[in-house]
Formats: structure tokens, C-alpha cells, sequence
């Protein structure tokens, strides 16, 4: 493996790693201190995603394209801005780095490190919320301006957590992840085939309508080095 393409994989790891950690860790911190308020646990959540988000994109975006994500690279993949052969491998640093985000909040936290959630979420307006949150993470991925992918992502997914009833996911590595966190921000996993279903599907819906308001900026190709 070139080493150039190495360090694209250990970016999508560990920034779907501290992903993980910041939602799951801070789930975990909200619980604990919002004394009973949903509401509060959920605004706290929501804030420490978005700036993590923000950091991380921001940090690794120049190494790995910032993905952390499946559906956001089998899209890339479909436009020819990430290569084919780098699809496999980009999907298995992201479920990695997952798992390992998962644990390692666990273990901040004092709390059982291998852990199954017990959470169902699932039905027919979580599944278009899912749908609805993944389409409009990759129409702010391919329309942001140049230099502003960060802030416009960490914006939506922070505004999505409200609006829609599955608090965005958004994500296939993140509902896998969070299958493995019994805590605030988890979800069984009986639930998550249909997240992720619908995931995938939103993220086809994303691509379709920025193709249908025209090409616009687009985040940068991300391929293997030979």
C-alpha cells in the first residue's frame, strides 16, 4: 500500500474515530449532568457534535478528504472523486475507527467498554428523517463554497439533530458505532439495517438533486496514489 494512500486511511480512522468519541462521550457527559432534561442533554450533545465535526473536517480534510463517513464516500466514488479501489478500504477505516471511538469514550467514562445498545429506533418517520438528514449532509458537501465544507456541515448536522425525529445520524459507520454504546446515543441493532437503508438512500437523493440545481463546488477528489 502507497504510504501517501496509508495516511488517507488513518485520517478517515481517526477522524471517524474522535467522531464517535465526541458523540458518544458527550452523550454520555449530558446524561450525567442535564439531571433528567431531554431537552438539555440533547442541545448539550448537539453542541459538542458540531464542534467536533468542525475541528475534525478542518483538521483532516487535507489528508483523507474528511469522509468519515460510507455513504458520503460511495457517493464520491459514484462522481469519480474518489476512486473505485479506494472505496473498500475507505469504508473499513470508518467502521474501524468507529468501533474504536465507541471504546474509547467507554473508557473515558469508566463505563463497560464492549457494550450492545438496547435504544430501538426505528419506523416509518425515522426512516425519512434519516433519509431527509443524510440528502442534505451531501447536497452541503458538494455545494459548499471552497473552504467553508467545515462550517456549513457541522451547521446542517447541528440543525439537523433538531429537525428531524432520528436526531441525524446520517451516517452507516456512525449507527454502527452507536450499536456498540448502550448509552444516550445509542441504537439497537435490530434498528440499524433500516437507518442504514435509508441512509444510503438519502445520500443517492443528495447527489441526484445537486446534479438536478447544477454543478457546483464539490469537495476535492480524493484518490489512491500509484
Amino acid at each position: 500500500m502507497p504510504r501517501a494512500f496509508a495516511r488517507k486511511l488513518l485520517g478517515e480512522a481517526l477522524g471517524t474515530m474522535g467522531l464517535l468519541a465526541v458523540v458518544i462521550g458527550s452523550g454520555i457527559m449530558a446524561e450525567r449532568l442535564a439531571g433528567g432534561n431531554a431537552a438539555l442533554a440533547l442541545l448539550v450533545n448537539t453542541l459538542a457534535t458540531v464542534g467536533g465535526l468542525y475541528v475534525l473536517i478542518e483538521a483532516l480534510g487535507p489528508v483523507s478528504g474528511a469522509h468519515f463517513n460510507p455513504a458520503v464516500s460511495l457517493a464520491m466514488a459514484f462522481r469519480g472523486e474518489l476512486a473505485w479501489r479506494a472505496l473498500a478500504p475507505y469504508i473499513g477505516a470508518q467502521l474501524l475507527g468507529a468501533v474504536l471511538g465507541a471504546w474509547l469514550a467507554h473508557a473515558m467514562f469508566d463505563t463497560t467498554v464492549f457494550q450492545l445498545a438496547t435504544q430501538v429506533r426505528g419506523g416509518t418517520g425515522q426512516w425519512i428523517a434519516e433519509a431527509v438528514a443524510t440528502a442534505g449532509l451531501l447536497l452541503m458537501i458538494l455545494r459548499s463554497p471552497p473552504g467553508r465544507v467545515a462550517a456549513m456541515v457541522a451547521c446542517y448536522i447541528g440543525a439537523a439533530y433538531w429537525f428531524t425525529a432520528s436526531t441525524s445520524f446520517a451516517n452507516p459507520a456512525a449507527s454502527f458505532g452507536r450499536m456498540l454504546s448502550d448509552s444516550y446515543a445509542g441504537i439497537a441493532p435490530g434498528s440499524v439495517p433500516g437507518f442504514v437503508i435509508a441512509q444510503l438512500v438519502g445520500a443517492g437523493l443528495g447527489v441526484v438533486l445537486h446534479a438536478a440545481l447544477g454543478e457546483g463546488p464539490s469537495v476535492a477528489s480524493i484518490k489512491p496514489e500509484s
